[in-house]
Order: C-alpha cells, then structure tokens, then sequence
C-alpha cells in the first residue's frame, strides 16, 4: 500500500525566522483575483497579534465559504490588516501583474497607517509568489506561500472574502452573470452569459474570452 501523503498546513517558520533576525513586525500579502475575467483584484495585509486560532486556517482555496467567513472574522480580531484594491479598468490599462503589485502595495501601506510605531529597519513583508513590489522595506518571496506561511494564509483569506463580498454585490447590480456563483472565473456558465449579454462595465476588456 501506498503511504498518504501528510497535509501541510502553514506555520509560524518564516514569522520565526524573521524575528530572529530582528524583524519586529512581521507582514504577510497575498492578492484574490487573477484569473477572473470580470472585477477587480483584491490585496491583503496582514501583521500577527495573536497567531493561536481557533479556525482553520490555510490556503484561503483549501477552504469552503463557510470556512472562510469563519476563519475571517477570527483573523481580523488577531491581527492588523490592510486591503488592497484595483478595479478592472486599472487592470486593463496596466496588465493583471501590474494591477496586482499596487494591490499589495496599497495594502501594506494601510496597515503601516495602522501601527506608525515601527523603524522601516524592524519591518519584514513576506509575499506569497514572485510579485516584486516598489518598497525599501526587507522582502521574501514564497512560492506556495498560502500553504507553508500563516500569516500570507491570513492575508489569502481576506483578499479571498474580500472580494466574493465584492462580486456578491455586483450580482445584485448584473444578475444576468450569476456573479454569486463563480465570482467572475471564467465557468462554463460565465462564458455562456458573456456570449448571450455581452460584457459588462465590469468585465475585464483586455482578457481572453471577454
């Protein structure tokens, strides 16, 4: 028989390590919304005050809704965070990448208007990817770092719920796409209603398939 494969979960590795270092405020980024052909990309920021939780917590797409709305109310009462977001026409303009680095920038920067008690010199971003952003503070970049690293799984989870709030109100505004249930990716069903209504103001022009 095959051995399973053990689930990993985030950890405290990198917050740890980090501090050893000195770091004293430690920032976890990670952004919602690439893929989507339709809304804007969501960013969030997230620095620890308490990291014992009581929900689970990872990969905000490990998680169901429900899980996440859970988890999200819990992360916003342990932590400081800052949301990050840039519309569709802003992604058009500029490409996704683009958009998404000043989503992160954005958001880390609403949270250091939080908390101004800390030197630039005690302060570490870990993002989750390659993005690379505009800042002279200290940066690591995780790859999978929604998976191995609790604080960018915090921050996963806010941009996610973020903005499935977001899209959820734009349901309400064009329900001819069923925002609610796909939240913008490009589905079977969101192609079948881009092809019988035509984009909204909402879609994202500049993407394949809109």
């Amino acid at each position: 028989m095959k051995a399973k494969k053990k689930k990993h979960r985030p950890t405290l590795y990198y917050e740890k390590k980090c501090k050893k270092r000195g770091f004293r405020l430690v920032i976890g980024v990670d952004e919602a919304g690439r893929g989507p052909l339709a809304g804007p990309v969501v960013a969030a920021a997230v620095a620890l005050k308490n990291p014992n939780f009581n929900n689970y917590i990872d990969d905000s797409k490990k998680l169901n809704s429900r899980l996440r709305e859970k988890a999200y109310l819990e992360i916003i009462e342990k932590s400081v965070f800052g949301i990050g977001i840039v519309n569709e026409k802003v992604i058009d303009q500029l490409n996704i990448l683009e958009a998404t680095r000043i989503a992160m920038e954005n958001a880390v920067i609403q949270l250091l208007d939080k908390i101004k008690t800390y030197r630039k010199k005690n302060i570490h971003i870990l993002i989750d990817g390659n993005v690379k952003l505009d800042t002279d503070l200290a940066v690591t970049n995780i790859i999978k770092g929604d998976c191995r690293c609790i604080s960018i799984a915090c921050a996963s989870i806010l941009a996610k719920v973020t903005r499935d709030r977001i899209m959820s109100l734009y349901h309400k505004i064009y329900p001819q796409y069923e925002f609610q249930k796909h939240k913008g990716y490009p589905t079977r069903r969101h192609r079948l209603a881009l092809k019988k209504f035509g984009p909204s103001i909402i879609h994202r022009m500049s993407f394949y398939g809109v």
